[in-house]
């Protein structure tokens, strides 16, 4: 007989990049706790995400509106069930107007020392100690279709020339230089194809990345793909290469070997979580970037001291650490 479901409510972030760093909490609580039924609330950006959750009764898109009516609305949705568990990674009032059995809300410690956001969020249901990697669900469909799109060739190089800011964002011709060497002759990916991930806003980034391979080595254009089958096809990724993005975390989470470009943002918080993933930077550190620009709000690119010499060595030595690893 089966036994009674025990309904999990989950809220995560808005923005992608914090929603992946959070994702593997989901896939804890799915492993462990028998009948889990999930309800999950997030952003428009990355609700799609959590579409193909197993036993998800419903997927919640909170949209943004004026004196937190979006949580109002949420509540509302909400307060009808008795929860066995609320798990709310936004640090919200919510899950004390909420009937559970059980409630784990983020919450900042003042003065604590600055650690990795996946640690963090495994801190919300004191799993510090091992904490969950982050995962995203898939079907057997969404991976057909990102075989259907990248079709069959050598070995993929992705990059993900876009951000949400342009103080985080390396310059595409950067880029392009360093695809260049790595698909060139005597590179490390000579019959390699380049895949541009990304949104429409990144197709003039795109398009001039593009232009360090042949026109039959180019797999599609930034915007084609929904976020969730860009994730299927990060996961046959050879190498990514990418700013301090959501695509980045996308690729990690994937298990593509991943290298992640920073400036303006803290890899100390932020780097890209996984035995294949990497962090690289200029000659200042964050602290510097700071003091540069308090705000993280200047109109202007700290990235110009991270050179294409410097990524172009990172991108070989992950290459050779995973050449043995990498399915």
């Amino acid at each position: 007989m089966a036994g009674k479901s025990f309904p999990i409510l989950f809220v995560t972030g808005t923005r992608i990049g914090d929603s992946v760093l959070t994702s593997g909490l989901i896939k804890r609580l799915h492993d462990e706790i028998p009948n889990a039924r999930f309800t999950i609330a997030a952003g428009a950006p990355s609700a799609p995400l959590f579409a193909a959750t197993p036993n998800l009764d419903r997927l919640i898109v909170m949209e943004k509106r004026r004196w937190a009516g979006h949580w109002i609305s949420l509540w509302m949705k909400t307060r009808g069930r008795r929860w066995g568990l609320v798990v709310d990674m936004r640090g919200s009032a919510l899950a004390r107007l909420l009937s559970s059995r059980r409630r784990a809300v983020y919450r900042r410690t003042p003065g604590a020392a600055p650690v990795h956001k996946v640690i963090e969020a495994a801190r919300v249901l004191k799993l510090e100690d091992e904490p969950p990697p982050p995962y995203l669900y898939t079907t057997p469909e969404i991976e057909q279709a990102a075989d259907a799109y990248l079709g069959v060739g050598g070995p993929i190089l992705a990059i993900a020339p876009g951000a949400n800011w342009v103080g985080k964002t390396w310059p595409a011709e950067r880029f392009g230089e360093t695809a260049a060497r790595l698909l060139a002759r005597d590179g490390p990916l000579p019959n390699g194809r380049l895949l541009v991930v990304g949104s429409q806003a990144d197709r003039e980034a795109g398009r001039m990345v593009k232009l360090a391979a042949p026109r039959d080595r180019i797999i599609g254009e930034p915007g084609q793909l929904d976020l969730i089958t860009t994730y299927a096809c990060l996961k046959r990724a050879r190498l990514f290469i990418g700013n301090d993005s959501g695509a980045m975390h996308l690729a990690a989470a994937a298990g593509a070997p991943t290298l992640g470009l920073f400036g303006p943002s803290d890899d100390r918080l932020y780097a890209p979580w996984g035995p294949k993933a990497r962090a690289v930077r200029g000659s200042r550190d964050f602290d510097v970037l700071r003091r540069a620009d308090p705000g993280l709000n200047q109109a202007i690119c700290h990235m110009f001291d991270l050179s294409v010499d410097t990524v172009t060595q990172a991108a070989f030595a992950l290459l050779r650490e995973t050449e043995t690893r990498h399915g």
